[in-house]
């Protein structure tokens, strides 16, 4: 066999699938686009679970003709400035979620920058782009994702029923809103809100609880200790449930570093450590915990669904965690 190099447009599709996985992962990338923009209100449309049609409209800063044609280009990005990698602070930054959708799907962007005369639209279909276009929008950023995979058929081959995809594309927009709770989000099956939280503005550690008593639920936030504890640089917000609040699994867990809902190991088994006195090895405690360090502590460059990070000293992550929780649940008695 000849050894040859593959079509970009392969390549491209190829890389959308490490990326877009699931029409949930789509929205991720695009509701974390309008945070880092600077959104306070995010408005997102999925239909038959994000198969026929995903809309994310943001109230952001926006961007101009010239912004619209590189953000669809892979490996463009406004959040990574300098190429330095040790220090990245936004949600996103590796420049591939747009060039990955647009590669799979048929998409439209159109944004008005700040105290812009006019907004602009962009197309992508399959990966070939069209070039920008004017159009009507009062401010910030509309994206618009149809037919999702109809440039590779056998990824939908993979994906589950519209409602067990709609489900996903819920819970991620749930643990976005618990870590940001200034900005207002609402999801839409096109004909009934799936959910509706309104901005809630002033001190954060009173927000976030308000915020989580929305999603979780109020029993919760009525049977949970306040974590708030720091150590050389590093900062555990949270609330943790008492041990009489459990689950048989752990589905209600919420761990955030840096604002950024992740899945990460060392922090599960924290917790498992920290509960160990209090709770039944077979029980799961609920929890939030938002873990802030300097970026050059933590690396989230591990994989593009930037669900994993690797802490530069995990002993001191572990042991922030641990001694954190044990003090609050001690001393709730």
């Amino acid at each position: 066999m000849i050894l040859r190099l593959l079509p970009k447009y392969v390549v491209n599709r190829i890389a959308a699938g490490e990326v877009v996985e699931r029409p949930a992962a789509a929205v991720k990338e695009l509701v974390e686009n309008g945070i880092d923009a600077g959104a306070r209100r995010i408005d997102v449309v999925v239909i038959d679970g994000g198969r026929g049609l995903i809309s994310v409209v943001d109230d952001g800063r926006g961007m101009t003709a010239e912004e619209l044609n590189l953000a669809c280009e892979r490996h463009a990005t406004s959040k990574l400035p300098d190429d330095d990698l040790i220090r990245i602070s936004s949600l996103g930054f590796r420049g591939e979620a747009l060039p990955s959708i647009g590669a799979v799907s048929r998409l439209e962007i159109t944004s008005r920058a700040k105290d812009a005369d006019g907004a602009w639209s962009i197309r992508v279909e399959g990966g070939d782009k069209q070039a920008p276009a004017p159009a009507a929008l009062g401010g910030g950023t509309r994206v618009e994702v149809r037919d999702l995979f109809y440039a590779t058929p056998a990824r939908l081959k993979f994906l589950k029923t519209a409602r067990t995809e709609q489900n996903r594309c819920l819970e991620v927009m749930r643990r976005l809103a618990m870590a940001y709770p200034a900005i207002g989000f609402s999801l839409s099956d096109g004909s009934r809100k799936l959910l509706k939280l309104a901005p809630s503005p002033g001190e954060l550690f009173v927000a976030r609880l308000d915020r989580l008593a929305e999603i979780i639920g109020r029993e919760f936030a009525d049977n949970s200790s306040a974590i708030d504890a720091e150590r050389e640089g590093m900062r555990l917000t949270g609330y943790a449930g008492l041990p009489t609040l459990n689950r048989g699994n752990g589905a209600m867990q919420f761990l955030f570093v840096n604002g950024r809902p992740i899945s990460d190991r060392l922090l599960i088994g924290a917790l498992r450590s920290a509960y160990r006195e209090f709770l039944a090895s077979d029980r799961y405690p609920l929890v939030a915990l938002f873990l802030t360090l300097p970026p050059e502590m933590v690396d989230v460059n591990v994989h593009p669904a930037k669900t994993e990070v690797r802490f530069r000293d995990s002993g001191l992550v572990r042991g922030l965690i641990v001694g954190a929780l044990k003090h609050a649940l001690t001393k709730a008695g």
